[in-house]
């Protein structure tokens, strides 16, 4: 199974090479599917959203996961942030705010964590917890189990403490409980693996964060350029993590780390020796 990571395009400040480089990225690695894990636009315009639905539309694979960041609800239009909050969203990705893909290889479960009356700050509450939970509980031992939210549940820094996601602590507990081998996201615009099995030393099993930078936006932090990930799972239980740069010298995008995530045996052993 080959997944990419698609985070923070911000469409409004979109730089027209890099998305052309990511389209043919993405050719070239015929992913079987691509997430994409919120702020799809800059200010949740209507334009933005057509731009970035284009963009979708161009990608060659089956299958497109994505899911409202905070920037795609509107800033400026207090009726809509109100009372429609995610209807430039939904009309050009459809209701559903929560995507998930079960196949043989993978269970992966999105999030949303936006909320009208946040500005910037993500939030999970208690039932979605709950919710992810029950389902990676019924996923099957030879799959790679992958939460999606938008805003991290770790971060490296102590200056982007104020970005964690609200109820984070509870999330990673109740999901690395129930299974979960990776939670992604992204809104700080900062790409990283943390093993979160070391930060929080009472989890029960091992559990990653995935983290993904600004796809295509000229929004970077702290002279990190444009970047995606591309991740890599096969049934026996490895599985590995490759963080993708744009070179503006070349015009594309170029491998820059890649990570092997060591995965909880407990999920694993059923498939290795079955």
């Amino acid at each position: 199974m080959k997944l990419i990571q698609i985070s923070d395009t911000h469409f409004g400040t979109e730089q027209p090479p890099v998305v052309e480089a990511l389209l043919e990225l993405v050719t070239e690695a015929a992913p079987d599917l691509v997430v994409m894990s919120g702020d799809i636009t800059q200010r949740a315009r209507r334009d933005e959203f057509d731009r970035a639905r284009a963009f979708v539309d161009r990608l060659p694979v089956q299958r497109v996961m994505v899911i409202p960041g905070n920037h795609d609800i509107p800033l400026y239009n207090l009726p809509a942030r109100l009372f429609a909050p995610y209807g430039g969203f939904s009309r050009v990705f459809g209701e559903e705010l929560e995507p998930s893909h079960d196949t043989d290889d993978a269970l992966i479960i999105t999030v949303r964590t936006t909320r009208r009356y946040r500005h910037v700050d993500g939030e999970v509450s208690r039932a979605q917890i709950e919710a992810v939970a029950a389902r990676l509980r019924k996923a099957r031992d030879s799959q790679l189990r992958i939460v999606v939210t938008h805003q991290p549940v770790c971060v490296q820094r102590p200056q982007d403490e104020v970005d964690l996601l609200h109820g984070h602590k509870a999330a990673i507990a109740g999901w690395s409980a129930a299974g979960a081998d990776i939670i992604m996201g992204g809104h700080i615009h900062l790409p990283y693996v943390c093993p979160l099995h070391e930060t929080n030393v009472r989890l029960p099993r091992k559990i990653w964060a995935v983290q993904a930078g600004t796809a295509t936006s000229w929004r970077v932090r702290n002279e990190v350029g444009n970047s995606i990930n591309i991740v890599h799972y096969d049934s026996g239980g490895v599985c590995s993590v490759e963080r993708w740069d744009f070179r503006p010298a070349e015009s594309r995008f170029r491998q820059a780390v890649r990570h092997e995530l060591h995965l909880d045996e407990s999920r694993i052993y059923k498939s290795i020796h079955e």
